[in-house]
């Protein structure tokens, strides 16, 4: 017999449930006007993400750290009759920032359609129950319906991550449901109107490759924000120190906070090869294939903490980072690694007090 897993700490919780205090404060002391079918006003919704006080004088943490504006800009689109696409390289918290909304807003981040290249326009429609479909025929209770038309039922927010990956003609499924506020369910001759309170997010990266473009029918029916990398090295720090700490309380790593000077160390290498220059602008550097993402940087960090914790000294050092920088900026074997090498001679060997992480790279290039 196996063990009881039912009792098991989730992995991960959804946001509506990992920040239902906060969330439940601020609704407790939100006196502003709400659009209908909000849990919180658009101002609460923002004072969530961005963090700030309650009503009562509780801290609410930051959920987002960035320009305030598109924050601002992004909730109230939401509350129009125009949907919302987060727009950005990847690692710029365009998923993050869409599920918080959603558990704001709605109470619910769980309503989301993955896009990719095999999603089906079920996926945004509805599907069939093919053994009740052939045994009773169209009906309602034969028909299984998508993220999205709960949504509308509901008056709640989905969520389309990766819109563009999907194939455009399914794409254009959304069109009806966003412009006319209406799914025609042609089978059964009826159709599911939107409760007040629905919209829907997207997200969409706007550098990768192979991604099916939106048709202009499409894209005039979403309000666009473009969500960009962190301004400077100290805001990326504090995302990085943030969600590091978030993670390492979910997946049970040791307390074993890295240093602040390390992080910005690895904060500062990406942030070079990324823009192709050195922080004080004095040289130009090449610049590898991958994105050097601000999630790449927390998850090399993450797995710095996991190696000192097990097996070493319980603090991070430059050999614990040292692998993951290597796998996050060398995605070609050959060129990349040619690029590392050269920002290794001519920037990191030449910086006091970076002679550590420059042996440790060199190890595993």
């Amino acid at each position: 017999m196996g063990a009881d897993l039912t009792d098991q700490p989730v992995l991960r919780r959804h946001a509506e449930d990992a920040f239902a205090d906060e969330l439940a404060v601020l609704a407790a002391g939100d006196e502003r006007e709400r659009p209908p079918g909000w849990r919180l006003s658009p101002w609460a919704v923002v004072t969530y993400l961005l963090g700030g006080e309650a009503a009562d004088g509780t801290e609410v943490t930051a959920k987002y750290l960035g320009d305030r504006r598109l924050i601002e800009v992004a909730v109230a689109t939401l509350a129009t009759d125009r949907s919302l696409l987060l727009l950005g390289v990847p690692g710029t918290a365009k998923t993050w920032v869409s599920e918080h909304l959603a558990a704001a807003v709605s109470g619910d981040s769980t309503l989301l359609v993955q896009g990719t290249a095999g999603t089906g326009e079920e996926s945004l429609r509805y599907g069939w129950n093919y053994a009740r479909l052939l045994a009773e025929g169209p009906s309602e209770a034969a028909m299984v319906p998508s993220p999205v038309m709960v949504a509308m039922q509901r008056g709640a927010i989905a969520r389309v991550e990766e819109l563009t990956r999907i194939p455009s003609d399914t794409q254009d499924a959304l069109i009806t449901i966003l412009s006319e506020k209406s799914l025609p369910i042609p089978e059964l001759g009826s159709e599911v109107q939107a409760r007040r309170g629905f919209n829907v997010i997207a997200t969409a990266n706007n550098r990768d490759r192979g991604v099916n473009e939106l048709s202009s029918a499409l894209r005039r029916r979403f309000n666009t924000v473009v969500l960009p990398l962190p301004a400077t090295v100290e805001e990326e720090v504090e995302i990085v120190r943030q969600r590091v700490a978030q993670l390492g309380r979910a997946l049970g790593l040791p307390d074993v906070p890295p240093a602040l000077d390390e992080v910005r160390r690895i904060v500062t290498v990406f942030r070079e090869l990324r823009s192709g220059q050195t922080e004080d602008g004095q040289a130009r550097v090449k610049s590898p294939s991958g994105t050097l993402s601000t999630a790449e940087v927390i998850s090399v960090v993450g797995n710095g903490i996991a190696l000192a914790a097990h097996f070493g000294d319980g603090e991070v050092r430059a050999g614990d980072v040292a692998a993951g920088i290597v796998g996050a900026v060398v995605q070609d074997p050959v060129a990349d690694a040619v690029v590392l090498r050269e920002y290794l001679e001519t920037v990191v060997r030449e910086r006091d007090g970076w002679l550590d992480l420059y042996r440790a790279l060199r190890e595993h290039l």
